[in-house]
């Protein structure tokens, strides 16, 4: 990789996220919107960084970076439209980016799920590392198709939500040898940002990948809204 193109690139980024944070504390903007704004651009700065850490070519990097990006900003655009993210409409138009669409090569059940803004950028970054695995690596790469579905479990103040990934392939799929960026933010991050747990399973039919955490009210909420 030409690290010096690579350095500059990210030198850049983070220059541009330095002046949006001045920009921040010079303007009179509101406290929520600032504490949202800060939120994302310490989030794009992680993703910047990690980002780089993997080994590949600038242009493979960049294009993925633009890619991870993008998923977190359709997440920061929807809570900023509707003031929730609708986990549904997450999944699909991420999906749909890879031109799958819902009842063709993925099936997506499960109940009404509304995503405050924080803990719906970490999903849409978890679901982007599941769909372009799927694609660079799994069902999607070839003939096969995926099955989502979540259900939430429990009454009170932080029920319990399932979310389950799971590929069926022709191939068997290999437990990789090294872990990327897209482990550490469905193993990490998640269990740091949603107190998740996560089990991978490279099964003979397909990858799975199984998410449960505590529906807290900072994370969403179920049923309709």
């Amino acid at each position: 990789m030409p690290m010096d193109d690579t350095n500059n690139r990210i030198a850049e980024l983070e220059a541009d996220n330095r002046r949006l944070r001045r920009l921040l504390d010079q303007r009179d903007a509101p406290g929520e919107l600032r504490h949202r704004l800060r939120s994302t651009m310490a989030m794009l700065r992680t993703i910047i960084r990690k980002s780089a850490g993997a080994r590949r070519d600038l242009d493979s990097y960049v294009g993925h970076l633009e890619d991870r990006l993008d998923a977190l900003m359709r997440a920061q655009a929807a809570a900023d439209e509707q003031g929730a993210i609708d986990f549904h409409k997450l999944l699909a138009d991420e999906l749909l980016h890879y031109q799958v669409r819902d009842g063709e090569r993925a099936t997506l059940a499960g109940p009404d799920l509304h995503l405050q803004a924080r803990a719906g950028q970490v999903l849409a970054l978890a679901v982007h590392e599941l769909a372009v695995n799927a694609v660079e690596h799994g069902a999607l790469g070839g003939n096969g198709s995926i099955a989502i579905s979540w259900r939430i479990d429990g009454d009170g103040p932080a029920p319990l939500l399932t979310f389950v990934w799971k590929e069926t392939d022709t191939t068997a799929v290999a437990e990789p040898s090294h872990n990327g960026f897209g482990t550490e933010v469905l193993t990490r991050t998640l269990e740091y940002e949603l107190k998740a747990n996560t089990a991978l399973a490279f099964e003979p039919d397909g990858f799975r990948c199984t998410i449960q955490f505590p529906l807290s009210e900072r994370v969403g909420r179920g049923g309709a809204g």
